[in-house]
């Protein structure tokens, strides 16, 4: 479940667009309910390289989920894209 076809820079972090991410973020979603969860979000962490994936997984939902239900949904996108650019190794940027 690799990131797509992004672009590594000089830092080390890949770039791509809000489309791209988006389409990634499908990927994630194991089950199909068009939420993120915490074991999903580990996932990604995971497939981006970084460690501590499931303590970074729960403070991710925890700062992302602005309604405190436990997922990340559509509705907390701009959160998760901050989320995704600290602790993913991204950089995510609009056309």
């Amino acid at each position: 479940m690799a990131i797509g076809n992004c672009n590594i820079c000089s830092d080390g972090k890949r770039e791509m667009t809000i489309n791209e991410f988006k389409r990634w973020l499908k990927k994630l979603d194991a089950d199909k309910d068009g939420r993120i969860s915490r074991e999903e979000l580990a996932d990604a962490v995971r497939v981006t390289g970084g460690w501590f994936a499931r303590l970074k997984a729960k403070r991710g939902v925890r700062s992302v989920d602005s309604n405190g239900n436990g997922y990340i949904d559509e509705s907390e996108f701009k959160n998760l894209v901050e989320f995704a650019e600290k602790h993913l190794g991204v950089r995510i940027f609009q056309l």
